[in-house]
């Protein structure tokens, strides 16, 4: 049967009634989806909705159990024929895969350098297409660069140059903005704006649900592994859309800043009538070449946001105090005992709790499952003569899982797969395990979706410990009863509660110092 058209042309990619089941998860449930060549089109839900799967049947990674995926009208081969697929399509995924010890050249060319009759490969000229390449994509970094070196955003412009150069004009965009700052989430829609009008199409998988608006002329919901709606996005408010992603379990927040009972004066800082004891106490601490002199105070049971763009400081001031970093000058205390500089163990066992940044390199191990990942900080706790208690371990977990809201099968499960939204709240789990003093919590709600997101800000509200939330995100910010701005490596603005967006821009860029 032909597959429906748009203007009278076949799509550029379609499902047809696919459905796809993990064991006893049925993860899609007989999806239908066109996308159109120059339409690009968001594909939004939570956690679990069914959206990774998606990705897996367009990119041919995986088969549907029933139903079909058709490229311009035509069934899609075999999932051996990889140079098809490639061709085809690619997905420029959160977790790069761009190889860091590697040349930009030699990400770009990977497994296809041109050769001569001999076999050797011609690198000079290699050099020359990857600069056309690149010229040709609106990149511009140096081709003879380590790949490793180049910003987050510099690597997924790479990616996205690698696929066109291989010939595919359909780009997948998986959470693309879930690590990058302000400014390079800018330069990223900049340069999607320029690809589509040169005629690449694009299917873009956002939390962020005014990005979808932004870049996309069309969105379909997924919720449970079903399509619940698919329209312009001119059609579609945003509460609309919140709606058909979450169902009954929507619950609008208002307004930015933090809760209105936070308690503060009109300078932002906690009164003295406050009876809360200061826990963190961070007293003129620098780090060579990316933090000077920053001090910062933060009580028991208080959220305190550290705000800034990349390069300002703000992520090696967090590694400072968690131990990562060693500080070349200042103290960091913690219920007044100093911590030991640059001992990651020290800190960890003085009270300081910490969600890393890339929950993948650094928040979990995935081949472990949920329970041992949510026990590791605690593991002398539940043991008894070097053996740790199964029962007491399983317990624990169990306790956190329901806590947290974690969607598992069972405690035993392997954390590597869960969707991305529990995979944070594992790693919440175990910074929450060992009952910290203090929580460094580095873009917490990164890459998750809105009910996750709120669970994880209400556990982060309930907690006694002192919170340091690092991000540069309005809807993390908010949730702070202070925060701190900083900029080349100084903390610059302090704001209280009732802070305004634009002023919380313009302080993190530097125009208000």
């Amino acid at each position: 049967m032909p597959e429906p058209s748009f203007d009278g042309v076949a799509p550029l990619a379609a499902t047809r009634g696919v459905s796809k089941r993990y064991g006893t998860t049925l993860a899609l449930d007989n999806v239908s989806l066109k996308i159109h060549a120059g339409c690009s089109i968001a594909v939004a839900g939570r956690n679990g909705a069914g959206k990774s799967t998606m990705v897996r049947l367009l990119t041919g990674l995986d088969l549907p159990d029933a139903g079909e995926v058709r490229f311009a009208g035509k069934p899609a081969p075999d999932i051996a024929a990889r140079a098809w697929w490639r061709s085809n399509v690619a997905c420029v995924y959160q977790k790069s895969t761009v190889i860091p010890d590697l040349t930009v050249v030699e990400n770009l060319f990977l497994h296809d350098h041109p050769a001569s009759t001999f076999g050797y490969i011609h690198w000079r000229e290699v050099r020359r297409l990857a600069r056309n390449e690149l010229e040709l994509w609106g990149l511009e970094v140096d081709v003879d660069q380590r790949a490793g070196d180049l910003s987050v955003g510099e690597r997924q412009r790479l990616e996205i140059a690698r696929a066109l150069r291989q010939g595919s004009r359909f780009i997948i965009l998986d959470e693309p903005t879930a690590r990058l700052e302000s400014r390079e989430i800018s330069q990223l829609f900049d340069h999607v704006m320029r690809l589509k009008r040169a005629g690449v199409t694009f299917l873009f998988i956002s939390h962020h649900l005014q990005e979808i608006y932004e870049i996309c002329e069309r969105v379909a919901v997924l919720r449970d592994g079903r399509l619940i709606i698919e329209a312009a996005v001119g059609d579609l408010d945003q509460g609309d859309l919140v709606a058909a992603m979450v169902g009954d379990a929507y619950q609008p927040t208002e307004g930015t800043g933090a809760d209105p009972d936070a308690r503060h004066n009109r300078n932002g800082n906690l009164g003295p009538s406050d009876p809360r004891p200061i826990v963190l106490d961070v007293d003129s601490v620098s780090v060579a070449g990316s933090v000077v002199g920053a001090s910062l105070r933060i009580r028991a049971g208080e959220r305190v946001g550290l705000a800034g763009l990349a390069g300002s400081g703000k992520s090696e001031l967090a590694q400072a105090i968690v131990g990562q970093r060693k500080p070349d000058g200042g103290r960091i205390l913690v219920e007044g005992q100093a911590l030991p500089p640059g001992r990651e163990d020290s800190a960890r066992d003085i009270g300081i709790s910490h969600v890393p940044e890339d929950r993948h390199a650094n928040g979990f191990c995935g081949n472990l499952s949920v329970e041992e990942n949510i026990a590791l900080p605690v593991l002398q706790r539940i043991s008894s003569w070097g053996f740790v208690s199964r029962r007491r371990r399983r317990a624990m977990a169990n306790a956190m899982i329901a806590r947290l809201q974690i969607k598992v099968s069972d405690a035993a499960q392997r954390t590597s797969e869960l969707s991305g939204g529990n995979q944070q709240k594992t790693v919440m789990g175990r910074a929450l395990a060992s009952d910290p003093i203090v929580l460094v919590l580095e873009y917490p709600t990164a890459g998750v979706d809105i009910t996750s997101k709120q669970t994880l800000f209400d556990i982060i509200r309930g907690t006694d410990a002192a919170v340091l939330l690092v991000s540069d995100e309005v809807d993390e910010l908010a949730i702070c009863d202070r925060v701190m701005v900083m900029f080349a490596g100084r903390i610059v603005r302090e704001f209280a509660s009732s802070w305004q967006e634009h002023e919380m821009v313009e302080a993190m860029e530097g125009l208000s110092q």
